[in-house]
C-alpha cells in the first residue's frame, strides 16, 4: 500500500531478460540500502514491484526488482531500459502520514498525454484514458500517475486534466512529459468499490 507520494526518482541500471519472459531489473536510487528489505514492495512509476536484491554501487544504492511478462504487458516496463528515470515510493508504514490517497500499485491502465499547456507558475496536462477505466475518473477526485497522487481538475469523457505545481515537477518524473506521452493510470480504489456497489444493487 502506498499513497502516491513521491520519495526518490531511480535509473535504471541494468535490464535482463529471463525465464518466462520475466525481466530483472536493477534501479540506482538514494535509499539507504540497509533500510530496504528482500521481500519490500516499492512503486516503481506506480507499479508495486517486490525488492528481490539489493547492493551498493560507488555511493549509490541499488535495488533488483523482477517484472513478470504480465507486467510488461499492461505497463511501460516493458520499454525500460539503462536510464530510464522513475517514480519510486517505499510502502506505506503504520503511522506515516497519508500525504496523498490510497495506492495498491495495481496499475489500472495507460493514459496517454494529449496536451501540455506550460503556465506562470504549473502545468496543465490533458490525458486521455482508456475508454473502460475512465468512467471512474472525476472532478475534485484523485487518481495516481506514474505512482504521482494527484487531483483531477476537469474531465471531458475520456479526457481528464491535472494541474502540477512546481514542487510536483522538481521531485517527479513528470515534468518530462509531452503530448504522446504513455503514463501509467491507477484510478481511486474507492471509486472502483462504490462503482461495484452500484452494479450489485441494480
Amino acid at each position: 500500500m502506498f499513497t502516491g507520494i513521491v520519495t526518490d526518482i531511480g535509473e535504471v541500471d541494468a535490464v535482463e531478460a529471463k525465464a518466462d519472459g520475466l525481466r530483472r531489473i536493477v534501479i540506482a536510487c538514494r535509499y539507504d540500502r540497509a533500510s530496504i528489505d528482500i521481500g519490500a514492495s516499492i512503486a516503481c512509476a506506480g507499479i508495486c514491484l517486490t525488492v528481490v536484491e539489493t547492493g551498493l554501487s560507488g555511493n549509490r544504492t541499488w535495488f533488483a526488482v523482477d517484472a513478470a511478462a504480465e507486467t510488461a504487458a499492461l505497463t511501460n516496463a516493458s520499454g525500460w531500459t539503462v536510464g530510464t528515470r522513475i517514480n519510486l515510493e517505499r510502502s506505506l508504514k503504520m503511522g506515516d502520514e497519508l500525504g496523498g490517497h490510497i495506492v495498491t500499485g495495481h496499475v489500472d491502465g495507460i493514459a496517454r498525454v494529449k496536451s501540455r499547456e506550460d503556465l506562470a507558475e504549473q502545468v496543465r496536462f490533458v490525458l486521455t484514458a482508456p475508454h473502460e477505466i475512465a468512467r471512474f475518473i472525476a472532478k475534485k477526485g484523485s487518481v495516481a500517475l506514474d505512482g504521482a497522487s494527484l487531483t483531477v481538475n476537469e474531465v471531458d469523457g475520456d479526457d481528464f486534466s491535472v494541474l502540477i505545481i512546481p514542487h510536483t515537477l522538481q521531485v517527479t518524473t513528470l515534468n518530462a512529459w509531452q503530448a504522446g506521452t504513455p503514463v501509467h493510470l491507477e484510478v481511486d480504489l474507492m471509486a472502483r468499490y462504490a462503482a461495484r456497489l452500484l452494479e450489485t444493487a441494480k
